[in-house]
């Protein structure tokens, strides 16, 4: 076994030696290639997954949780700025419950468990200021899981409740945060964090909540006019969009009209972002409808016939004053008679609020290309494009139509330099497939004069080979027909192991100096024998 693991190492480096420089250099450069592979490979199959054991912690518990996975001899790597601990994904779930058994984590760095350890004789001020503590923790959590935010810091301002006032101060929060690398906060995000910490306490409105990150920009604006968040920003982003999709509208129409290219829209609106709220109140007539409520009242009196004689006397008055005058004869009377009405009221009450983002006024700007256009009436175009937007002359709406000779020389240049970078772009890929089937061409070359030299030396030695079989087979039966018979048979045991001994050297010998043997074979042949 020894001697054939020799030989097949002899065979190897004698192989080796035969090669070319180019040849040790590939074979080289391979085998290292192979053998880093192969490392990296198994490597990255040996390497366990981590996932995180704890995120947040406090230094005391992350000093306390690495002392014990030390101990216990379980990797880890700490990330997060000290604060998230990770493990191997498989002993998550049991590290977690062996560290839970030995009371790790110890504390909480805010959030519901601080209530957790109150007792009877916590004082009310301790009591509230645990309970805004545990609300800024519980926040901080919450917009710390958002997209983008990688730590949250809240702070709440909540005044004491007045009993013996009517006006109460506003509670307030200010939250900080800080986005992970290569992120930003938009407008939505911001707006929804505002409106997530707002919506959490009571009596908090999205005004009263000021957001900044940690560079010290400031995401939010006091704008309390409409009640909302980044009002000035929300209001820009609206009338931009409105103009954008009215220029768009224009600008379709115009390329359908005269062409891709051929003419240019503008659009500047004037929203109305003012909240009215009215309240009106209208009485009206209505008739044949019976009354709600009606009282009616008749006094009757009539006083005996005849003169009244030897007394004095009269006919009580409506002023409740005797008329003598009246007493005179004949018939009295008295009436009095009275109607009370309540007719119902047609009254409408009427609240209406007025939407902020109605349109005060638009004012469109077109020019046309006087060669593309010199066929169309600028009143058609104008016509059309009132038709298509609704222009209200009675609004304040304006719309003013223009041809003129378009500077077309920027158009040219663009198309110039890229029908330039169109060529310069096609050279390049036909000089890189030239350079690459060159390249090719060349490797094949060298395989192929590679092959046809291993080849012929092959041939060389196999012929060498050959030969020298036969040279050794011709004299070693010379030898033996002069030896003596008791001799040969002593010899014949031992004759098989020595020419395959010879024949194996021979051949290492073929193998590691091809060129020597066959001049030495040629040597042989050109010899006389005796």
């Amino acid at each position: 076994m020894q001697q054939r693991l020799t030989r097949y190492v002899t065979r190897a480096r004698d192989t080796f030696g035969g090669f070319t420089a180019g040849q040790k250099a590939v074979a080289v450069i391979g085998t290292a290639a192979l053998l880093i592979a192969v490392f990296m490979v198994f490597r990255w199959v040996s390497t366990p997954s981590y996932a995180p054991l704890y995120s947040n912690l406090s230094g005391t518990d992350a000093s306390a949780v690495i002392e014990e996975l030390d101990a216990q001899g379980v990797p880890y790597k700490i990330t997060g700025g000290g604060g998230t601990i990770m493990v191997p994904r498989s002993d998550v779930y049991g590290t977690r419950i062996t560290l839970s058994g030995k009371g790790l984590p110890a504390s909480s760095d805010g959030g519901y468990s601080l209530l957790d350890k109150q007792s009877l004789s916590t004082s009310e001020s301790q009591e509230q200021t645990n309970f805004k503590r545990a609300m800024e923790g519980e926040l901080a959590k919450t917009v710390e899981a958002i997209h983008g935010v990688d730590t949250a810091v809240v702070h709440l301002a909540i005044p004491k409740k007045e009993v013996f006032t009517d006006e109460q101060d506003p509670p307030t929060a200010s939250v900080l945060i800080d986005t992970e690398p290569g992120t930003a906060l938009d407008d939505g995000q911001v707006q929804a964090i505002v409106h997530l910490v707002a919506s959490s306490i009571d009596g908090l409105e999205p005004k009263n909540v000021t957001l900044t990150d940690a560079t010290g920009k400031l995401l939010t604006t006091d704008d309390s006019a409409d009640g909302g968040v980044g009002a000035a920003s929300a209001r820009t982003k609206q009338v931009e969009a409105f103009q954008d999709s009215m220029q768009g509208k224009i600008q379709s129409l115009l390329d359908t009209i005269v062409g891709p290219g051929n003419a240019k829209a503008t659009v500047t609106a004037d929203l109305d972002f003012d909240k009215s709220v009215t309240d009106s109140r209208t009485y009206g007539a209505q008739e044949n409808v019976p009354p709600l409520s009606e009282s009616s009242t008749n006094e009757t009196y009539a006083g005996p016939a005849g003169s009244l004689t030897n007394s004095s006397g009269g006919i009580v008055g409506p002023d409740g004053q005797m008329d003598p005058a009246a007493a005179t004869g004949g018939d009295s009377s008295y009436k009095n008679s009275s109607r009370t009405r309540d007719n119902a009221l047609d009254q409408t009450v009427e609240h209406r609020e007025k939407a902020p983002g109605s349109i005060n006024s638009i004012h469109v700007g077109v020019v046309l290309d006087s060669t593309a256009a010199a066929a169309l009436q600028p009143q058609v175009v104008k016509d059309q494009i009132s038709s298509a937007v609704g222009i209200k002359a009675d609004r304040g709406d304006t719309i003013d139509v223009s041809t003129m000779a378009f500077d077309r020389s920027a158009e040219k240049a663009a198309a110039a330099d890229l029908e330039a970078a169109q060529a310069a772009d096609a050279a390049a890929r036909r000089n890189d497939l030239l350079r690459n089937i060159g390249i090719a061409g060349g490797i094949a070359l060298m395989v192929l004069l590679a092959w046809l030299q291993a080849r012929r030396r092959a041939k060389v030695r196999d012929d060498a080979r050959a030969y020298l079989v036969e040279q050794l087979r011709t004299d070693a039966a010379n030898r033996s027909a002069e030896l003596e018979a008791p001799a040969l048979a002593a010899l014949e045991s031992s004759e098989k192991d020595e020419e395959e001994s010879m024949r194996d050297e021979l051949i290492a010998l073929v193998d590691r100096q091809p060129d020597d043997v066959a001049a030495l074979l040629r040597g042989w042949l050109v010899e006389p024998r005796p």
